[in-house]
């Protein structure tokens, strides 16, 4: 005899909450690949039917709606973990590039899919914090000399945004893997026209105090 709880519902199987879990892992990381990826093709990477696929989403725009909401949840976390009071602005950039790297798959795959759609406010939203923050930490840090003043902060915020996308991308592939987020961290603040040697320090020592502060 089936159990419900206290509103007479029937208690979703676990097996409903496993399938869930890998159809919307096999499509955040089809979608990553193909931004044009199938229903088929992602129930087929699942390892579900089609009509499990359907028996949780509707169509397509309600599985990519899902995923927009489980990323824009993971990237607040991860930047509202690695946001420090009083940061300069080396420091802030350099917190913001390693929380979008430990938000991995989630942050790629928004940036991929807001790249195909930009005009779409469900990508843009998730990722307009992060992007404010950014343009207003920029700014801050071409008043004070310590970023180079030669595009508008906007601007400079958006190329460097496509730089930390292609480096997470070939990370994926683990040729160099950079499982911190520290090189490309570094690169970052160089393409943001931090001396490289001075770049490196920092992000060395951002990286020690966020772990001092994890083990503390």
């Amino acid at each position: 005899m089936q159990t419900t709880d206290i509103l007479g519902r029937a208690p979703q199987r676990r097996d409903a909450h496993s399938n869930r879990r890998r159809i919307l892992a096999a499509a955040r990381q089809r979608l990553l690949e193909d931004p044009d990826a199938s229903l088929d093709c992602i129930a087929e990477a699942a390892g579900v039917a089609r009509r499990t696929l359907y028996g949780h989403f509707s169509g397509r725009q309600a599985l990519i709606a899902d995923l927009i909401q489980e990323a824009g949840g993971e990237l607040q976390q991860a930047f509202s973990a690695g946001r420090i009071a009083d940061a300069d602005p080396i420091e802030a950039m350099t917190r913001m590039v390693l929380a979008a790297w430990a938000a991995g798959d989630h942050y790629r795959m928004l940036l991929a899919l807001g790249r195909r759609c930009p005009g779409e406010d469900a990508f843009r939203a998730p990722l307009a914090p992060a992007r404010e923050a950014a343009v207003a930490t920029l700014r801050r840090g071409q008043r004070e000399g310590v970023f180079a003043d030669l595009l508008p902060a906007p601007v400079l915020a958006q190329a460097l945004e496509a730089l930390v996308l292609a480096l997470a991308e070939e990370n994926a592939g683990c040729p160099w893997a950079d499982p911190t987020g520290a090189a490309a961290a570094a690169a970052f603040l160089v393409a943001a026209g931090v001396a490289p040697q001075a770049a490196a320090l920092r992000v060395r020592d951002v990286v020690r105090r966020i772990r001092a502060a994890g083990a503390g």
